[in-house]
């Protein structure tokens, strides 16, 4: 294959890379991958290295690379009207569509869509309607937001502040004022090693209870959370986490964002990860899946309640003084309409049900008897490994030794991408949801190679 063969220089003299370690890909001593193509659950850089992507890029290419479906649908809309703006009542085909498509699939109590663009701008969509929510209730005091250790929300101020991962608060000035954070729902990585399932809830619940007690209900006003937490680990919730979290949230009327950037539209095997759990929300955060990342959307699903509350508010205020330029840009709905339809047609919700639990059963199998191995654990298509230096005692690697990384890059080297997470020895998957089995055996067979070079 012809190559330009200035990318590679004008890659590290030019490009800005995220989450990257800046430093070390200037020197060159971290590699830069271009890549040039993908087809189902496979990419390919330009040096022709073909990969099983068991990521999804980052949790977010659910149908697969290369459906010409999305393509054509963007092209289309390109040609038609490539931009227009959504200010004072202005729409599209393509993003009323899409308005109710997502509405048909969200639970029932969900009233509106406002669309942006990625997860962060959802968030912070979010932060600022539960603010204006509460001023025009009059309670100005109630604007505290509360997270969770190991949760992800974005990289912006609140959106970074809301993340409870210190690689995102390290030299930023995060977390902002506004932000607390409790305790995760990480049943393996609780403190104290003697707590059943259900004691680990109620010390959840209680710690909950805690904090709205020394800050006051009067000045909390949302509390946010992912379904399963994702970046922070891939930790499904403890059985009755979310019944436990929600009681206390409506005796302190606290809003509830359920933040499904990476659960919505089918990773669990479900539509949306309110439904698989039993959250009842008031904001739910959507992006990812919500166009298979074939073009950049997200979504904030605003519940009837607060729709209600906002409207009020134009009717005394005037105009809702919020919005982003590419808000329902053309392009990005015109994705989503075609993105949706595609995920229907295949019937890839049940498929990343299926799957998931195929895949699980077939870690468990090859690897639950691993000493290094404390847990394999996940829902749906989101899987991950924990390892640990010594699994009786739960005895974790010393961080230096950056075993996880290293079991990822082994793992690459047997053509399959698995994601090294942060804070812990994590490897974690989220693969396609037309991944097929044979494929996940792979994948399996693969790790297995992986986690044997390694430890």
């Amino acid at each position: 294959m012809l190559k330009n063969d200035h990318l590679d220089a004008w890659d590290r003299d030019n490009f800005f890379h995220p989450s990257t370690h800046l430093a070390q890909h200037a020197r060159g001593e971290s590699p830069n991958r271009i890549m040039t193509g993908g087809q189902g659950v496979y990419i390919e850089d330009r040096d022709g290295t073909r990969l099983l992507d068991a990521f999804a890029g980052l949790y977010c290419v659910n149908v697969g690379y290369g459906r010409t479906e999305i393509a054509e649908a963007i092209a289309a809309q390109a040609r038609e009207l490539a931009y227009y703006h959504s200010y004072v009542g202005h729409g599209t085909e393509a993003s009323i569509t899409l308005a109710k498509m997502v509405l048909d699939r969200a639970p029932d109590n969900m009233s509106k869509v406002y669309f942006g663009l990625g997860g962060s701008d959802a968030n912070e969509t979010n932060i600022k309607l539960v603010w204006y929510y509460n001023n025009i209730l009059g309670r100005p005091e109630k604007k505290k937001i509360i997270s969770r250790w190991r949760g992800y929300h974005g990289s912006g101020l609140m959106t970074g502040s809301l993340t409870g991962l210190e690689l995102f608060h390290k030299k930023f000035d995060l977390p902002l004022d506004k932000v607390l954070h409790t305790v995760a729902p990480d049943y393996f990585r609780r403190d104290d090693l003697s707590l059943s399932e259900a004691e680990f809830v109620a010390h959840c619940a209680s710690e909950l209870e805690d904090l709205i007690a020394r800050e006051g209900a009067d000045t909390i006003a949302a509390f946010i959370g992912e379904p399963a937490l994702g970046t922070g680990g891939i930790v499904p919730p403890p059985a009755g986490y979310w019944d436990a979290i929600q009681a206390i949230l409506k005796k302190h009327d606290i809003l509830l964002i359920a933040d499904e950037v990476v659960s919505g539209f089918g990773r669990l095997g479900s539509m949306f990860g309110s439904g698989h759990y039993g959250i009842e929300a008031d904001f739910i955060t959507i992006a990812k899946g919500l166009t298979s990342a074939y073009a950049p959307l997200s979504g904030s699903i605003i519940s009837d309640r607060v729709w209600k509350v906002l409207e009020d508010g134009t009717d005394e205020f005037g105009p809702i003084g919020h919005g982003w330029t590419y808000s329902a840009h053309p392009i990005g709905a015109a994705a989503g309409v075609a993105n949706l339809e595609l995920i229907d047609r295949l019937d890839l919700v049940t498929n990343a049900g299926k799957a998931g639990s195929y895949f699980k059963k077939a870690l468990e199998t090859a690897l639950a008897d691993h000493p290094n191995v404390g847990e394999i654990r996940g829902d749906g298509l989101l899987c991950a490994v924990e390892f640990v230096a010594d699994r009786d005692s739960r005895t974790f690697f010393d961080p230096s030794a950056k075993t996880g990384p290293q079991i990822a890059a082994a793992l690459l080297k047997e053509g399959v991408v698995g994601r090294a997470m942060p804070q812990g020895d994590i490897l974690g998957f989220a693969p396609p949801l037309c991944i097929t089995e044979s494929e996940i055996d792979r994948v399996v067979a693969a790790t297995v190679t992986a986690v044997r070079s390694v430890l």
